[in-house]
């Protein structure tokens, strides 16, 4: 089963280049970021007619996360837990009914600048609400994988020039402590742990603004987080750079990984 994430910056805007990946990319589950759409609005014909199964969970304008999948979806839940309060479209839940049924977490976690602020202080408490989550999660025993634009830069290795973000909310040491508190739950990192030792990157967002991709002056914030038992099935993880050198991009890449489920 290969699942992958994508940040597609606009459904609408980018459906052009989500179709010609989806055509490609052999995926069975991808999970959206960033698809800027009420429910009622996202292209759920277009997909259906390609053959994916549509979840979303959308809203006006910005934000919204949404699930397609070649095999059935049940359980579905949107909303991360936590604040009863908080409005903004940001999580999805569903389990994939595939020879084994692995439960897909899509997460678009908040951006957080400018920081200090309110938004960074949101970005931390939507973090913390998402590590009790996680936990539950890995308490239930199932495959999991957690999968998203995380808006967290890990280590300094994760960016081509990890100074210029030392003030950014991404790269703030709150930002990657909380992050590490999620992983030392027991997930898996698995674009990292396909090689620990690499070098800078992969990244997979480069700013639309300064030739950032043609200097290759890019990070790394969209993850692949497995539960254990998730990691014992991962067979290979890649990032598909090349989706974004395509006609009208998105300022992301998809990422992905292939279980052996």
């Amino acid at each position: 089963m290969k699942i992958a994430s994508f940040n597609i910056n606009g459904v609408k805007a980018r459906i052009g280049a989500l179709t010609d990946w989806l055509a490609g990319a052999d995926a069975d589950v991808v999970v959206l970021q960033e698809i800027k759409s009420v429910d009622e609005g996202f292209p759920r014909e277009h997909f259906g007619d390609l053959g994916w199964n549509v979840e979303t969970h959308g809203q006006k304008g910005f934000n919204g996360v949404a699930i397609l999948s070649k095999l059935p979806l049940e359980d579905v839940t949107r909303g991360l837990p936590g604040d009863e309060t908080d409005d903004q479209s940001r999580y999805i839940e569903a389990t994939v009914v595939g020879d084994r049924a692995v439960r897909i977490a899509g997460l678009y976690l908040p951006n957080g600048n400018p920081a200090p602020g309110p938004k960074y202080d949101y970005k931390l408490a939507w973090m913390e609400r998402l590590r009790v989550h996680a936990a539950s999660l890995l308490a239930s025993e199932m495959l999991v994988v957690m999968l998203g634009d995380y808006n967290v830069i890990p280590e300094p290795r994760d960016a081509a020039k990890p100074e210029k973000w030392a003030e950014d909310a991404l790269f703030l040491p709150a930002s990657r402590a909380a992050l590490r508190s999620i992983l030392w739950q027991g997930w898996i990192d698995a674009v990292r742990i396909r090689d620990p030792w690499a070098g800078r990157g992969p990244f997979t967002f480069w700013d639309y603004q300064g030739g950032a991709w043609n200097r290759d002056d890019g990070i790394r914030i969209d993850h692949l987080l497995l539960s254990p038992q998730a990691a014992d099935l991962m067979v290979e993880t890649g990032v598909d750079r090349e989706a974004r050198a395509g006609e009208k991009p998105s300022d992301h890449v998809p990422v992905w990984v292939r279980l052996a489920a």
